[in-house]
């Protein structure tokens, strides 16, 4: 997870610097901009530049890997006319440098940003710039969003589900783009968009999918979701020694953790959860209960109504929202990647997504009955990018925190909204709902009381809407934590 930035029009140096001060927290070892030629590792404290530009970009980078053949390497970067700047995690890493080398590229490829750059190089010496990335977006597996300048034509792209944010604006002179819209506000811009997922902005003009996955159809195979959601717990920590994991005791986390500890029966992999509640909450008892099961170690952040009134600053101006729910499952995030933090890790998992795939919520029963289930978990996840995706994003980074979605894997995805309804939610008076899943999880070894646990929302199953609610508001306006 980093921070991208970049302008074009007519701006000066040290407006791209301005950029990456307000999104630091999104990389904090290290900084770098392109202003007609690179700067690495610069001080964003020190670095000034007056001149004129008519393109920049920049990148904070927050470091995961530091393998002998993989690293995570300060940006932008460039070869030839392209130039690359790079947010994100790529899954399939190793698979597209050995295609690489197979098609005759010789550059030594040791980070996700150089697979982009190379591919991107290599499927433009035949096409245009916005085919040749539409072409490497049809490769790569992971969770993204980038930006490439070939000189004379800009094309940023994010990934099919919208894990990472991108967010651009234009106001006819100066146009912009940013992994935070605080970052276009610092410069002035007022109208800010989102970036859909699986688009691209060639030249600020936005060109969609031929089809975007939530709307892919096909018959579905059960048998396939539990290989694949273990494939995809197993790419999402490769190359990690250790893990944090955002933990409430229920199915969904519980199932990752779960599929976790069995991976790390095969590689060096700590595990560690994290809980959050208020004392006696219903989330940290089943926490505690989930985590003994599991005989995996349990920090628990116990939220008091003084944690709440401090934090709520910088996590309602994170999230530019201040409807309740959002704040009360943003201070959760907030919370518990703190602890993550604090031990010192920069990568923790995620349950998100798995009620949208899956059906979890209590108004999926209506769905069903009205028999438009599949539906509306296909219009859903369709809109999650900017329900719930860029809310969490927004609070693990005001902790240098990256999430991964294991439930939220593209072709994960794909199947599991090709399964039938009655997989999902098996009758009118089904309280549980998410059937399939909780199905896997008991046989997968988990307890009926964790697999069978009911769905609680996070804000409520923390007890933070309760202090929100019955003390916060009472003399708060969290509104003037806008900006």
């Amino acid at each position: 997870m980093c921070s991208i930035v970049g302008l074009q029009g007519n701006f000066k140096g040290n407006e791209i610097i301005k950029m990456l001060k307000a999104s630091k927290n999104r990389g904090p070892d290290s900084s770098g901009v392109y202003l007609d030629e690179i700067h690495e590792n610069i001080d964003l404290d020190e670095f000034a530049d007056e001149n004129t530009y008519s393109i920049g970009f920049g990148h904070n980078l927050l470091s995961i890997y530091d393998l002998n053949d993989r690293i995570s390497k300060p940006q932008p970067v460039s070869n030839g006319n392209l130039t690359v700047v790079f947010n994100g995690e790529l899954y399939n890493f190793y698979t597209m440098r050995n295609f690489l080398k197979k098609v005759g590229v010789e550059a030594e490829i040791t980070s996700d940003t150089d697979v982009i750059l190379y591919l991107t190089e290599f499927y433009q010496k035949k096409l245009d710039l916005l085919k040749a990335v539409q072409s490497t977006l049809r490769l790569v597996d992971g969770d993204y969003a980038f930006a490439v300048y070939d000189g004379e034509n800009l094309a940023i792209a994010r990934d099919p589900l919208g894990v990472k944010p991108l967010f651009y604006s234009d106001d006819g002179k100066l146009k912009g783009f940013a992994s935070s819209r605080h970052s276009l506000k610092e410069v002035g811009f007022s109208e800010i968009n989102t970036l859909k997922p699986e688009h691209i902005l060639y030249n600020w003009q936005d060109v969609g999918p031929a089809q975007p996955i939530y709307e892919n159809v096909f018959e579905g195979d059960v048998a396939k979701i539990e290989k694949m959601l273990r494939l995809s717990v197993l790419k999402r920590v490769e190359g990690l020694s250790e893990i944090g994991v955002i933990f409430s005791g229920g199915v969904d986390s519980s199932y990752l953790a779960l599929l976790l500890k069995e991976i790390a029966d095969n590689v060096a992999l700590k595990i560690k959860l994290y809980a959050v509640g208020a004392k006696g909450s219903k989330d940290v008892e089943a926490a505690i209960y989930a985590s003994k099961f599991l005989n995996l170690d349990l920090e628990i952040c116990e939220v008091t109504e003084e944690m709440v009134r401090e934090s709520l600053p910088q996590v309602v101006g994170a999230i530019g929202d201040d409807n309740l729910m959002k704040v009360g499952v943003g201070l959760t995030t907030y919370f518990a990647t703190e602890l993550v933090a604090r031990d010192g890790l920069k990568v923790a998992i995620s349950g998100q997504g798995a009620d949208e795939l899956f059906g979890g919520y209590k108004r999926y029963v209506q769905s069903f009955i009205d028999g438009t289930l599949n539906y509306d978990l296909r219009v859903d996840m369709s809109n999650m990018y900017h329900v719930n995706l860029e809310r969490d994003d927004a609070c693990s980074m005001l902790n240098s925190v990256e999430l991964r979605l294991p439930f939220l894997d593209k072709k994960l995805v794909e199947l599991v909204l090709n399964i039938p309804d009655n997989k999902k939610i098996v009758s009118m008076h089904d309280d549980m709902r998410k059937s399939i899943l909780r199905k896997l999880a008991f046989e997968e070894g988990l307890d009926y009381e964790i697999a069978y646990r009911p769905k609680k929302a996070a804000q409520y199953g923390t007890g933070i809407d309760k202090i929100l609610r019955k003390k916060i508001i009472k003399d708060t306006d969290i509104s003037q934590y806008l900006y």
